[in-house]
């Protein structure tokens, strides 16, 4: 009888230690809800993949302590109410660790208003707007703010003596904030913003606004607008003669507008870029990205700033894994991301802090040639 019971013990023992290792090599679930049909499927499918592309890498290594990474995509093709309904149901069936790539204003405004992320205590890591927002205990950005590109392209361009300024905006509900936040770097710079011209949320109507920038012509037009709205109002802008400079924030995404554009209407446009190039290895991310790139011939959209950050925003997740030990939790990755206050990504510095999401201040120039290449 004795020794039934140390033998029953003794499997009960073993069981225990093998579903402890169980619970430490687990596949931990990184949702992405994001547009991967529609206006802005170029830029939300480059941002997946380069997500991909590092998770593929980590995985082939053998994972982070143990831990393998599994990115699991829904499409919400642009929509507010997808975004939000897609979310709810990954949430409920794929149960994500963290979320990450989320793209469009009104789409991550309706995910807050909802109150998913905080009821669900997860983190969203990595999205792209076209409106400041203000600092949100889920939310964390691993790129520079609105504010740092509008603060970059006045800058610039009163360096070139150019001080009469028109905007190109979304007109969401976040437009009085950007509207101030423009006004405010223009002021900075010497500047004014004399000329505004938006177009409705969620689309690429940019006919109006052409047309008041054509009667009323600005030395030069801020465009703080998506791709889709961007390469609508260049070509439209272009063809009714309009000679004003352009510049863009990072949203508008340069291939999407090469790809749209002929050089000729490309020709001098200059676009605020938040991460290193894509296209060269003179960073350290920047090379591994490339030596990566390199071994995936058959990639389904093309290299771009969007996929490379992507490729930040999954080593920061990674990281904030890492800093967890065996059991990542979702309120241990947001932990982690509080306490990441200078990372090292390769020559690219993201930081955290409890009351600072916002993670990075990088942002250089990218200006369109003649021959329609991108030139730092």
């Amino acid at each position: 009888m004795q020794y039934r019971q140390w033998a029953a013990q003794a499997v009960l023992a073993l069981a225990g230690v093998a579903g402890g290792h169980a619970a430490q090599a687990a596949q931990l679930v990184v949702g992405q809800v994001a547009p991967l049909t529609g206006l802005e499927a170029a830029q939300g499918r480059a941002y997946s993949l380069g997500m991909q592309l590092y998770f593929n890498q980590v995985n082939k290594a053998g994972g982070i302590n143990g831990h393998t990474f599994n990115l699991v995509k829904r499409d919400d093709n642009g929509r507010p109410e997808d975004t939000l309904s897609a979310t709810k149901a990954m949430l409920a069936e794929d149960r994500p660790l963290v979320l990450a790539g989320f793209f469009g204003s009104r789409n991550i405004a309706e995910l807050l208003a909802a109150g998913v992320l905080e009821k669900e205590r997860i983190a969203l890591v990595g999205y792209r707007t076209t409106e400041l927002r203000p600092q949100n205990p889920q939310l964390y950005n691993v790129r520079a703010t609105l504010r740092d590109e509008l603060h970059k392209l006045t800058e610039h361009l009163a360096t070139i003596g150019i001080t009469h300024l028109g905007l190109f905006y979304e007109d969401g509900a976040g437009a009085p904030a950007l509207l101030e936040a423009a006004a405010e770097a223009a002021a900075k710079a010497h500047a004014t913003i004399e000329t505004k011209g938006s177009y409705p949320a969620g689309t690429a109507r940019a006919t109006q606004a052409v047309n008041l920038f054509v009667k009323t012509p600005p030395q030069a037009i801020l465009m703080v607008a998506s791709g889709a709205a961007a390469a609508a109002f260049i070509e439209q802008y272009r063809a009714a003669g309009g000679a004003a400079q352009l510049f863009a924030h990072s949203g508008a995404d340069i291939e999407q507008l090469s790809k749209r554009l002929s050089e000729e209407q490309m020709q001098g446009v200059a676009i605020a870029q938040v991460t290193p190039n894509p296209y060269r290895i003179s960073t350290r991310i920047g090379k591994e990205f490339n030596d990566i790139i390199a071994k995936s011939p058959a990639l389904e959209v093309p290299v771009s700033y969007s996929m490379i950050e992507g490729f930040i925003a999954a080593k920061v997740i990674a990281e904030a894994v890492r800093r967890q030990g065996p059991r990542p939790t979702r309120e241990g990755t947001q932990r982690a991301l509080d306490a990441m206050d200078s990372y090292d990504a390769g020559g690219y510095l993201v930081g955290f802090r409890p009351d600072q999401h916002n993670g990075s201040r990088f942002v250089e120039l990218s200006i369109v040639s003649g021959a329609g290449r991108i030139r730092q």
